[in-house]
C-alpha cells in the first residue's frame, strides 16, 4: 500500500509573495462569494433580458449550487492527491471561464452553463484552508483560518450592492466583465503568491465514488431547490428524494469498501468529525436565513403596514454592516479558540445567530433594528464558520485536509438550500394580498426567524457534545498531521 507522503514543517514563500499568500487566499474567497450574489440583483429582470421563463432563469441559481455542492469535495480531494495550489487556480479559472461566458451571450443555455462552471469555486475556501494549515506555523494559522472562513459573508455582503450599483447604471453585461477581470487577477495572484503544498496524499482518484458521490447530491438537492414549484409531494420530488436514498446507501456501502475513496466515511464516522460535520449543516441552515429574509423585508411595499419598499441597492447596503462585522470579528473568534478551543467558539457563535433572531423578533418594522439583528447574525455567523475548519484540522490527518473541509462546506451548502426551502414554505403558507399581489406578512418573517433561531440554539447544542481536545494535543495534531494510537482510542471514545 502507497504511504502518505512525508510532511514537511509549515513554512511560507520568503519574502513579498509569502507576505501576500494570507491576503491572495482570502482575495479569492471574497471573490467567489462575490461572484455566486452577483447574478441576485438580476433575477427579476432576466426574464426579459433572456427572453426566457422565469423557471428557466431561476436554474442560474440552482446550477451553481448544484456543482457547487458536488464539486467542493471532489476538488477537495483531488487538492490533497494532485497538489491544492494547482487544484485551486483551476477552480478559480472555472469561475473565470464562467464569468466571460455571462459577459459574451444572452442565452439562457449558455447562461445556465456558465454558472454551473462558476459552482467550482465553491471549492476555494476548502482548499485556501488547507493551504494555509500546510503553510502557516500554529501560531499564525488560527487567525488565518478564521479570516478565510469569513471570507464567504464579507464576498456577499459586498457583491449584492456591487452588483445592484452596476445593473442600475449600466448594461448587465458590464457586470460580468467587471468579474471578468477580478477573476483574472484572482488566478494570476494565486499562482504567483501561493507555493505549492507538500502534502499529498497519493493512489487512484475514486472515479466510481465521484460518479455516485454527483448522482445522490444532485437528486437530493434538486428535490430541496424545486420542492416548491414542483410540488412536495409530487412524483418528481418525491422521485428524486428516493432517488438519492438509494443511489448515496450504495454510494455509502461502495466507499466503506473503496482502498483509497472520495470520502474516508470512517474518519467520518468519529464524532469530532461527524459532528462537526452536523453542526455545519445546522449553521448553514441557520445563517442562510438571515439574508433570504431580511433582503425581502425590506423591499415589501410600505402598503404591507411593516415593508420599508427599499431598492435592490439600499437592500445591499443594510446586509453592509454585517459583512464588515465579518472582517472585524474573524481575530476574536482565533483568539477564543485558541483559549477555550473552537467546539466553545462554534457553541458561542451559534448561541449568538440565536440572538440575532431574538432582535428579528422582538422588532421588524424600525430599519436600524433590522441593521441591528442582521448584524448580530452575521457576528455569530462568523465566531461559528471560522470554528468550524479549526475543528476539522485538529481533528484530520494533514494530507486528508481539504478533502474534509470540502465535506463540511458540502454540509453547509446542503443546509443553505434546506433553509431556502423551507423559509420559501413559510413565506407561502403566510401571505395576504396587496395591490393585487399575494406578499408574505410579518408573521411569516417572525415565524422563518424562529424556525433558524430554534435551529440556531440546536447549532450550539451538538457544538457542545463534539468531544474535546486540549491545546497540547490539538498543536501536535495539527503539526504532524498524523494520528496516533492514543489519539485513535480517545477519537473512539
Amino acid at each position: 500500500m502507497e504511504q502518505p507522503a512525508p510532511i514537511a514543517q509549515p513554512s511560507v514563500r520568503p519574502g513579498l509573495r509569502g507576505r501576500l499568500t494570507i491576503p491572495v487566499l482570502a482575495f479569492g474567497g471574497i471573490l467567489m462569494a462575490v461572484m455566486q450574489t452577483v447574478v441576485v440583483p438580476l433575477l427579476p429582470d432576466l426574464p426579459r433580458l433572456t427572453h426566457s421563463s422565469a423557471g428557466a432563469v431561476s436554474w442560474t441559481v440552482t446550477a451553481t449550487l448544484l456543482a457547487g455542492a458536488v464539486l467542493t469535495p471532489v476538488l477537495g480531494r483531488a487538492g490533497d492527491m494532485y497538489g491544492k495550489r494547482r487544484v485551486l487556480t483551476a477552480a478559480l479559472l472555472l469561475m473565470t471561464v464562467g464569468s466571460v461566458m455571462c459577459a459574451l451571450s444572452s442565452d439562457i443555455a449558455v447562461l445556465i452553463t456558465a454558472r454551473a462552471l462558476q459552482g467550482a469555486a465553491a471549492s476555494v475556501v476548502p482548499l485556501s484552508i488547507s493551504i494555509l494549515r500546510d503553510e502557516l506555523p500554529p501560531e499564525r494559522r488560527g487567525s488565518a483560518v478564521a479570516l478565510m472562513s469569513s471570507t464567504v459573508g464579507i464576498g456577499a455582503a459586498l457583491g449584492l450592492p456591487l452588483a445592484a450599483l452596476v445593473v442600475q447604471y449600466y448594461d448587465w453585461h458590464t457586470m460580468f466583465w467587471l468579474t471578468s477581470v477580478l477573476g483574472a487577477v484572482g488566478v494570476s495572484a494565486v499562482w504567483w503568491a501561493v507555493k505549492e503544498s507538500p502534502v499529498r496524499e497519493p493512489g487512484r482518484f475514486d472515479v466510481a465514488g465521484t460518479l455516485g458521490l454527483a448522482a445522490g447530491l444532485v437528486c437530493l438537492l434538486l428535490g430541496v431547490s424545486q420542492g416548491g414549484q414542483w410540488g412536495w409531494t409530487g412524483p418528481r420530488v418525491v422521485g428524486l428524494f428516493a432517488a438519492a436514498v438509494v443511489v448515496l446507501a450504495v454510494w455509502w456501502w461502495q466507499q466503506l469498501r473503496t482502498e483509497r475513496p472520495l470520502v474516508d466515511l470512517r474518519l467520518v464516522s468519529r464524532p469530532r468529525v461527524g459532528l462537526s460535520h452536523v453542526a455545519a449543516l445546522l449553521t448553514g441552515f441557520a445563517f442562510y436565513a438571515n439574508s433570504l429574509v431580511t433582503a425581502q423585508l425590506v423591499q415589501a411595499p410600505k402598503a404591507t403596514g411593516y415593508g420599508l419598499g427599499l431598492s435592490i441597492v439600499e437592500t445591499g447596503l443594510c446586509l453592509l454592516p454585517g459583512g464588515v462585522t465579518m472582517l472585524v470579528f474573524s481575530p476574536l473568534s482565533a483568539r477564543i479558540s485558541a483559549a477555550r478551543g473552537p467546539r466553545v467558539t462554534l457553541a458561542l457563535g451559534a448561541a449568538v445567530i440565536a440572538c440575532g433572531y431574538a432582535v428579528r423578533i422582538a422588532d421588524s418594522r424600525d430599519l436600524w433594528m433590522i441593521i441591528l439583528g442582521a448584524t448580530v447574525v452575521a457576528t455569530g455567523t462568523t465566531l461559528a464558520y471560522s470554528a468550524l475548519p479549526t475543528l476539522i484540522l485538529r481533528a484530520v490527518p494533514a494530507e486528508q485536509t481539504a478533502s474534509a473541509n470540502g465535506v463540511n462546506v458540502l454540509m453547509r451548502t446542503i443546509g443553505q438550500a434546506t433553509s431556502s426551502a423551507a423559509v420559501a414554505a413559510v413565506l407561502v403558507h403566510h401571505t395576504s394580498p396587496v395591490g393585487g399581489l399575494p406578499v408574505p406578512t410579518l408573521h411569516g418573517y417572525l415565524l422563518a426567524f424562529t424556525v433558524a433561531g430554534i435551529v440556531a440554539l440546536v447549532a450550539s447544542a451538538t457544538a457542545l457534545t463534539i468531544p474535546g481536545d486540549d491545546g497540547r494535543r490539538g498543536a501536535r495534531r495539527a503539526g504532524s498531521g498524523t494520528l496516533d494510537a492514543r489519539d485513535e482510542a480517545l477519537e473512539g471514545a
